[in-house]
């Protein structure tokens, strides 16, 4: 079974750390609104939806994401580069702790979950300002026991690494090469957003589908033209929080209990 940690939106994500865009109004219920499709979308798809404990007063406890990596044998509890969301590690560590033994990233290090691409045994980690060399490290040696490798790749113009990269595949990505370089995923088939939606590189795979913002309909296209099953889902309100598809789950494989 698939697991989908997700959390609610918060009463106060209209104070949402901000790097790339300006800040501008946000409706909290179409927010509470396109959360609840989203999660609903990934119960369609096979997910058992799991949610951690509310958190009202971090207005970017929503993404969940950016606080954790699962991998099959532990989950990494990070310390995200905005101090603000240090706060939120704990109550989504007492959610993992049913599924995975749990590792923590220490001070000073700083990493982002967002920061983190995983695509087999290979974890991309984002050379961006939220993630330094410290928190690549330290995840480096958290996942060393279990024979992952950590690759890090440079990012400019964007928030996270997967802002500008996700999977749709083990063998394929979606990419804005203006972003990242794209020699770094020269092993993959590369799928280039619309050069007219630069943040539609963020697409959650689930499974064989690949769940995508409504908002672009350009790149969608393009992914369903190179053979891809899409579900689209409504992100307009959380995009104005930086905020994207991979940022609100964290997707694992629920482990048979020994």
């Amino acid at each position: 079974m698939r697991v989908a940690l997700t959390r609610e939106v918060s009463e106060s994500l209209a104070r949402c750390e901000l790097t790339h865009l300006e800040r501008v109004p946000i409706d909290l219920e179409r927010a509470r609104a396109e959360h609840r499709a989203y999660e609903a979308c990934l119960a369609e798809l096979g997910c058992r939806v799991v949610r951690a404990e509310p958190a009202p007063d971090l207005p970017d406890a929503v993404f969940v994401e950016d606080v954790a990596v699962v991998v099959d044998e532990i989950a990494v509890l990070l310390r995200p580069g905005a101090a603000s969301r240090r706060l939120e590690v704990d109550s989504i560590a007492r959610a993992l702790r049913p599924f995975r033994e749990l590792r923590r990233v220490a001070a000073p290090a700083c990493i982002d979950g967002g920061d983190v691409l995983r695509i087999g045994r290979v974890l991309y980690v984002g050379e961006s300002s939220r993630t330094d060399a410290a928190g690549r490290a330290a995840l480096r040696e958290a996942l060393e026991p279990f024979d992952y490798e950590v690759v890090p790749v440079a990012v400019e113009g964007c928030l996270h690494l997967k802002s500008a990269v996700t999977a749709l595949s083990d063998r394929a990505v979606l990419l804005n090469p203006r972003w990242i370089d794209p020699e770094v995923f020269e092993r993959f088939k590369q799928v280039e957003v619309d050069p007219n939606e630069p943040y539609a590189a963020n697409a959650l795979r689930v499974g064989d589908v690949v769940v995508f913002p409504e908002r672009f309909p350009r790149t969608r296209e393009r992914v369903e033209a190179v053979g891809f099953a899409v579900r689209t889902v409504p992100s307009n309100e959380l995009a104005k929080a930086e905020g994207a598809l991979t940022c609100c789950s964290l997707l694992f494989e629920e482990l048979p209990k020994t």
